[in-house]
């Protein structure tokens, strides 16, 4: 993959580092309309190539901590783009995103690269940095280092990010939507700037063109100053809910705080942690500067109401181009599938499947690539939910991620507790698993014809077994694979032979409530209405 776009004459040479993240995957084709030329750095270029704009841009291996790969990544790059860090509970994720800047700092001013530019987080302005969250304190480190990289630098400082598929917006959606009444934290009264991901996008590229003598941080937000609890109150009505009753109280901390998110949320409590450290203090901008250099066009910051407009709408239509799961979570498996038939990296244990469907191969391809999400996994619902559950109970993701898109996959996508790590279209679905387990999981899906004409369905199960306790999961759930996959096996192939899911993703997952279980809530269920909002 590396294509180079057609650009105006003074275009830019752009590299965008986090490219498959949820603000680097909408950034690429503003660069790209824009008419400057993008280079984007990936680990694993093959996540980025079902993206729309994949065959206009550049897409080079490498990675932010490593200088080598770095080298032939800033060839020639004008500015460049730092949208990489940790949303990591670890304890050394600080470490990491320092010696990562550093690395990047030094590796572009020995390209010549003329402007860097990074997304970091708004902080408060009287508490000092040492006596931040984590997360904050690390984002406003890593802006400190590559402002002093002798590279001119745009920081750009944003609070909460409302678009469809931020998890700040997934956040909030999901709490007021499921909660009607809650006990919260006291960091509900905190005052916020939320910022329109679209005003994001255009201050990322209207930092470009800054000037050469201007090497500072920007705070940018929109038009609307709000308590998380105001936000909460004003999402009721903008997506037609009844009014929420909220009863902070002080004990909740934001350890608690984030286990409650992730029981709530599809946001895992390893996201939401960092998220509710920074909700614990007021974020709200202390100037407005960015505007002598990108100037605010009329309409613009757009208003709270109209962003989560804008994003319901995405929502309802199906069109949310990217969502916070599109990266990876921290500590995550990424080992790509063993593809010699012989291995021999260790035990390599299958459960294969293999069905006549009386249905044409692309009827069966549209119910294997529209699995998880609404349709969930064809085969014994509860026992698909109560392993999500457990997953969400030893901090994992869950089944809560559901899907990008309601029909269509990509390389890179989130789908509940797998990620889709190869696409055949047409032929092949292959998941890795991302829940928690001792050891590394696959689970693959074919359409073919046998040479009689045929269609056949294949279902191929993979685990790597970590040690004994590997080999001890394996066996214990042994037994159930007959009703767990070959049950999906069987579903799988009926649904094709009657032609297919129907009208997939109907609804909302947002708008389907859950049993409230968790501390924190009051009441039952919510009835939410199907959100309406705007055009785009």
């Amino acid at each position: 993959m590396a294509t180079h776009p057609t650009t105006a004459p003074d275009g830019l040479r752009c590299l965008v580092t986090g490219a498959g993240g949820y603000i680097g995957g909408r950034l690429v084709p503003e660069l790209l309309d824009a008419g400057h030329q993008v280079r984007c750095l990936a680990r694993t270029p093959a996540n980025l190539r079902d993206h729309p704009w994949a065959g206009r841009a550049e897409v080079v291996r490498g990675d932010v901590t490593d200088a080598e790969s770095l080298r032939p990544a800033l060839r020639d790059v004008d500015v460049a783009y730092y949208l990489v860090h940790s949303m990591s509970s670890g304890r050394d994720f600080e470490a990491t995103d320092r010696r990562a800047a550093h690395t990047f700092a030094q590796e572009a001013r020995a390209a010549g690269v003329r402007r860097i530019v990074y997304l970091g987080g708004l902080t408060p302005r009287d508490i000092p940095d040492p006596e931040l969250s984590p997360h904050l304190r690390s984002r406003a480190e890593v802006g400190r280092i590559l402002l002093e990289s002798g590279v001119p630098t745009t920081v750009l400082r944003a609070a909460v990010v409302i678009g469809s598929g931020s998890a700040s917006f997934e956040m909030l959606r999901y709490l007021t939507e499921r909660l009607p009444v809650m006990v919260t934290p006291s960091w509900v009264a905190s005052r916020v700037q939320p910022i329109a991901v679209r005003d994001v996008l255009r201050y990322l590229v209207g930092s470009a063109r800054m000037p050469d003598d201007v090497n500072r941080a920007f705070d940018i937000g929109g038009p609307d100053i709000l308590t998380y609890r105001e936000m909460m109150f004003r999402y009721a009505q903008v997506a037609g809910l009844r009014q929420r009753l909220i009863l902070p109280v002080p004990m909740l901390t934001p350890g608690l705080s984030s286990q409650w998110i992730g029981l709530v949320t599809p946001v895992p409590a390893a996201l939401a942690r960092p998220l509710a450290e920074s909700l614990r203090y007021e974020v709200v901008c202390a100037e407005h500067d960015i505007t002598a250099h990108v100037p605010d066009p009329p309409g613009t910051p757009i208003s709270f109401d109209r962003a989560l407009s804008l994003a319901l709408q995405r929502v309802r239509d199906a069109q949310v181009t990217t969502r916070w799961s599109s990266a990876s979570l921290p500590g995550a498996p990424s080992d790509p599938l063993p593809t010699d038939p012989d291995w021999a990296g260790g035990s390599l244990y299958t459960d294969e499947r293999e069905r006549t469907v009386a249905a044409d191969p692309q009827s069966l391809w549209r119910v294997i690539e529209g699995v998880g999400g609404e349709n969930g996994w064809y085969s014994f619902p509860l026992a698909w939910a109560v392993r999500g559950w457990f997953d969400r109970l030893l901090g994992g993701v869950g089944l809560r991620r559901g899907r990008r898109d309601a029909e269509r996959l990509r390389v890179g996508d989130a789908l509940d507790f797998w990620r889709v790590e190869e696409i055949e279209r047409g032929s092949l679905l292959r998941l890795r698993a991302e829940m928690r387990l001792p050891g590394l999981a696959w689970l693959e899906m074919y359409a073919e014809q046998d040479d009689a004409g045929r269609t056949r369905y294949r279902q191929r199960a993979l685990f790597h077994p970590r040690g004994l306790a590997g080999q001890l999961y394996w066996w214990s759930v042994a037994p159930f694979h007959a009703v767990v996959f070959g049950g999906m096996a069987r579903s799988i192939t009926r649904t094709a032979e009657k032609g297919g899911p129907g009208t997939r993703a109907a609804k909302d997952p947002a708008a389907t409530p859950e049993p409230a279980t968790t501390p924190g809530t009051a009441s039952g269920p919510s009835s939410a209405r199907r959100p309406s909002g705007g055009t785009s």
